[in-house]
């Protein structure tokens, strides 16, 4: 079992279960996303429980947000792993994850009932064109602020909007990677943060090369338009491993491996991605809904889990293999400015996904238009929850269809 940061007398090493229980409350309260959630694991595990300093705190943040996967996740998994080894890990990654996954798996049991076309189902996309809008314009400001990253966000845009091609986006990221190391070396500044945790470069390796080789069965499954339980495993894991700047970066690359071959209707993908935005927990639980959603001839809890499993695993593995070794990689110049490309040119693909499927399958008239700039509004000027965002898309789309 990996070495855990070192104790102090005031605070020995945990247990699975103690984890478990601190980060099931999490689960069951932390509203608000990616960035929110980032606040309540601070709170919850510097200033109340004490199990690791500002400073550690900070770098294992450094850590997972240079990789790619859900960062939040990611943090409470390293939470866990720090302070009660592998079992803790997984008790973190449940207990924070649970609630969520449950909820959406029960969405989408009901969404059936409602009929494909119901209002309510209609105001959760244009939820999505609130939430991705303001999620976009927070990434543009902070990942690309200055003309050659824009230049990369509009070079990954492009091709992707004019093809469609899955593979255009992964191209984009490897491009966006090659350029930073050009354009963007006055970006970011290489660092010598070091979260202090060892599993030993043994354990590393095993991560990294579970990872890769997941990766590449995940690129080299032959595309179908039947579904199968492989091909659900592969398009979430390849979603999992790619997801590099935040939640909302996985819309386009989900919607390019369930909608466009046909496994997903596009009205399904984006309800689901506007319920995700009322849980709590991770924005990475909507995987449950769509492996629920996905027509296996399966229980639909075994398609979610699957899908949940494949998307979660990646992150994790990522960052069990890269923290022993992440000292010596950022400590060069040309990592964080090849990271500074692959943030721009994932604003770039988020921007392509913002206009198609998400405004062009939410949008159907001015009135949507209205109600989904109002969700705007509340969330990138009143600075609302994104609950709130929620129940007024959803409360006006069937006031609206009630008058019609």
């Amino acid at each position: 079992m990996p070495t855990a940061v070192p104790p102090t007398r005031s605070n020995p090493p945990g247990n699975a279960g103690e984890v478990f229980g601190a980060f099931l409350r999490l689960g069951l309260t932390a509203f608000g996303g990616p960035i929110a959630h980032i606040g309540y694991l601070r709170e919850a595990f510097v200033r109340r429980r004490g199990w690791l300093d500002d400073a550690h705190f900070a770098q294992l943040l450094a850590v997972c947000q240079f990789l790619p996967g859900p960062a939040s996740s990611q943090m409470g998994f390293g939470i866990g792993l720090a302070r009660a080894g592998w079992r803790g890990a997984l008790a973190a990654f449940a207990g924070f994850t649970l609630p969520s996954a449950l909820l959406m798996l029960g969405f989408a049991a009901l969404a059936p009932r409602l009929g494909a076309g119901a209002a309510a189902l209609h105001g959760l996309k244009l939820v999505a064109v609130s939430v991705v809008a303001h999620g976009l314009l927070g990434m543009a400001r902070q990942l690309a602020p200055d003309l050659p990253r824009l230049l990369v966000a509009a070079g990954a845009a492009a091709p992707v909007l004019a093809s469609g091609n899955a593979w255009l986006q992964l191209a984009a990221i490897a491009l966006g990677a090659v350029l930073g190391t050009w354009w963007c070396r006055q970006a970011a500044a290489p660092t010598t943060a070091l979260f202090p945790f060892g599993g030993g470069r043994r354990i590393a390796a095993v991560c990294l090369t579970l990872f890769l080789l997941g990766l590449l069965a995940a690129l080299l499954l032959p595309a179908s338009a039947t579904p199968s339980l492989a091909g659900v495993a592969a398009a979430f894991y390849r979603a999992g491993a790619l997801v590099f700047g935040g939640g909302h970066v996985v819309l386009p690359l989900l919607q390019q491996s369930l909608v466009a071959p046909g496994w997903l209707p596009a009205d399904s993908f984006l309800a689901g991605y506007g319920a995700a935005q009322a849980v709590p927990g991770p924005m990475f639980s909507l995987a449950a809904f769509l492996g629920a959603e996905i027509p296996l001839g399966l229980p639909p809890a075994v398609g979610a889990l699957v899908a949940l499993l494949a998307m979660f695993l990646p992150g994790f593995l990522l960052l069990a293999g890269m923290l022993p070794l992440w000292a010596g990689l950022v400590r060069h110049r040309r990592a964080a400015s090849a990271m500074a490309g692959i943030n721009a040119a994932v604003v770039g693909l988020l921007a392509a996904a913002f206009i198609d499927p998400v405004w062009s399958g939410g949008v159907r008239a001015p009135v949507d238009a209205a109600i989904a700039v109002v969700g705007f509004a509340l969330l990138a000027g009143l600075r609302w929850p994104a609950w709130t965002a929620v129940l007024w898309c959803v409360a006006a789309a069937v006031g609206i269809d009630a008058l019609a």
